[in-house]
């Protein structure tokens, strides 16, 4: 969903300079989008997309020409439980038999200063494209990682959409029209 924060990962990694994009892909292991919503003000509901996975054509040279896209089933959500799950599948929310994928595809990547960057993209969800603006940072970039031995990155990202503009606006007010999202993803240079 929100997982194109990657290319600012790669801006802090200090190796030789490449003159073409390199190929970079998720670590669906150690990726995660986690989601909050006000519930009728009394609670926060959390849940989480983990195991995906997403490709990064990163330029070192010019960290603003990379790109980033990701695409998922909506039905990989964990809820932690299954009435929930089953809720957010239905058509009041995520309406899964019709619309399965959530995607999105950067458009532009302002990168403003060594480890923060503003990442804008296309976010599908629900068959409704509009667009998202991720603030994102750089946790670490390392040349080599101890045990993949190969280039490595993690950064985490937020974001806040309302869910009503993407056609999930079910029992608003009561229920959150704002949804907080977090994502912490890793990255590998692809082989």
């Amino acid at each position: 969903m929100k997982s194109a924060v990657v290319a600012l990962a790669f801006a802090g990694v200090s190796s030789a300079a490449v003159a073409a994009p390199v190929a970079y892909k998720f670590d669906p292991s150690h990726s995660q989008i986690v989601f909050k919503i006000n519930h009728l003000g009394l609670s926060t509901t959390t849940a989480m997309f983990s195991g995906f996975d997403g490709n990064i054509q990163f330029d070192q040279e010019d960290p603003a020409a990379s790109s980033v896209e990701v695409s998922f089933p909506v039905t990989t959500l964990l809820t932690g439980w299954e009435a929930r799950y089953d809720h957010f599948m239905s058509p009041d929310m995520f309406n899964a038999s019709e619309n399965s994928d959530v995607t999105f595809v950067s458009t532009n990547i302002e990168v403003t200063d060594d480890t923060n960057a503003k990442i804008s993209g296309d976010l599908t969800i629900n068959g409704i494209t509009k667009p998202v603006v991720l603030d994102a940072v750089l946790n670490a970039a390392l040349e080599e990682h101890p045990m993949a031995k190969t280039p490595w990155a993690g950064f985490d990202a937020t974001a806040t959409v309302l869910r009503s503009e993407f056609g999930l606006g079910a029992f608003v007010p009561f229920v959150g029209d704002e949804v907080e999202i977090a994502i912490s993803v890793e990255a590998m240079q692809a082989e």
